[in-house]
């Protein structure tokens, strides 16, 4: 049994209490930090926590803490973290991981410096649909992937900090932005270069200084692309979309919005119904178990097993690092309006690809560039000589 110290008592924190009490059975919330005594305490009585505390390091240090959650906004992080190593702690951090590259990498190297066990908490990539679409990607079911979407938009943040860009480290790039890009990784391949991003932000909708909505692409080593799409200006709920596009076929994913689940109120009640969503009356799509479709139950099991085993988990510091360095990129693309350079001073994954071929042999001539059969049940045929590059069509009969 684990005993587990969660620092942040708010929304998140609460997140990942609902899906730690109960699901696998012989763990428990033993400690809680909030930085204010009323949250705390509320916390404390809510998940039978039985020691709760306003001073950070006091509940890292203390004993009953076994391996530290860090549920905090994005500009504690480090502090904690570092707190972590000092008390040699194990250590699971929400994402991003930091408010930039900088910060992630200061925090991944000490981690592994002191030989802490340190895992990166990105809830989208456990989803029961990711989980099972990336198995089928990795056993070759769609071929080779050419391109990866992944879309995550609502109305907004529900606190504070998240509109503060300081606080932050910036607006809807670096805090939805980071689901999208680390969801394309793991179905491009984590250990693929990315080479640089093309990125367009901008403030829409909202009185505040970072971006509400943004959109980017970033080029992989070898020919891959991925897109993300991320808005605090969306209406209508929470919509969190993947796609995957490859040689041998496509994936989609929809994760929360549209779940099979739907329900009209003319809002008698007032109750609650999903995360970010905006009535209680109408047409409504709850979510039958939000921790489970959001990821927060697999991720945690992941965690925990890699901890007492010893190995890495699925989702590492150092791919919050990665992914950090990747929104750096696009904040700078989105200011110069240019493709811009993924600076990576820390790269373990492989180097050199190049984008393979795209000729498929039609026989000993001819390059095959497209079969259809057509509505009479004529089978047509587009071929491209391979002496000349002549592009033609050879009509066959379907057999």
């Amino acid at each position: 049994m684990l005993n587990i110290c969660i620092l942040g008592g708010g929304f998140i924190g609460r997140f990942y209490a609902e899906s730690l009490i109960g699901r696998r059975g012989k763990d428990q919330v033993a400690v809680v930090y909030a930085r204010r005594e009323e949250t705390a305490k509320r916390f404390s009585k809510d998940y039978q926590v039985p020691v709760w505390t306003t001073d950070m390091e006091e509940a890292i240090a203390h004993p009953q803490t076994d391996v530290v959650i860090i549920a905090l906004p994005n500009h504690v992080h480090e502090e904690a973290v570092m707190l972590c190593v000092k008390h040699k702690k194990p250590v699971l951090c929400t994402k991003p991981l930091g408010r930039n590259a900088e910060e992630a990498l200061r925090m991944t190297k000490a981690v592994e410096e002191a030989g802490v066990f340190a895992g990166y908490l990105e809830d989208l990539c456990y989803t029961p649909k990711f989980l099972k679409s990336v198995k089928s990607v990795e056993s070759g079911a769609i071929g080779r992937v050419l391109w990866a979407k992944s879309r995550e938009t609502h109305p907004g943040p529900h606190s504070d900090w998240f509109w503060d860009m300081e606080k932050a480290g910036g607006g809807a790039i670096v805090d939805l932005g980071c689901h999208c890009v680390e969801i394309s990784r793991n179905f491009i391949g984590k250990d693929v270069l990315p080479v640089e991003v093309m990125c367009w932000a901008d403030t829409q909708v909202k009185p505040i200084e970072a971006e509400d909505h943004a959109i980017g692409l970033v080029k992989y080593e070898n020919g891959a692309i991925g897109q993300f799409e991320v808005s605090w200006t969306f209406r209508g709920g929470m919509d969190l979309r993947d796609e995957v596009m490859g040689t041998e076929g496509t994936i989609w994913i929809n994760s929360f919005l549209r779940t099979g689940f739907e329900m009209f109120s003319s809002g008698a009640g007032q109750g609650y119904v999903a995360e970010k969503a905006e009535t209680s009356a109408g047409w409504l799509f709850p979510v039958g178990d939000e921790a489970h479709e959001l990821g927060y139950p697999n991720m945690f099991i992941d965690m925990f097993e890699s901890l007492e085993k010893g190995t890495a988990p699925r989702e590492t510091f150092y791919d919050g690092y990665v992914v950090n360095a990747i929104l750096d990129a696009a904040y700078k693309s989105a200011k110069t309006k240019l493709w811009e350079p993924v600076d990576l001073p820390l790269w373990r994954g492989k180097r050199g690809l190049s984008k393979p071929s795209v000729y498929n042999s039609y026989d000993d001539h001819h390059w095959l560039i497209k079969e259809e059969i057509l509505p009479n049940g004529d089978k047509k045929v587009i071929l491209k000589e391979k002496a000349s590059g002549r592009i033609f069509s050879k009509d066959e009969l379907a057999s």
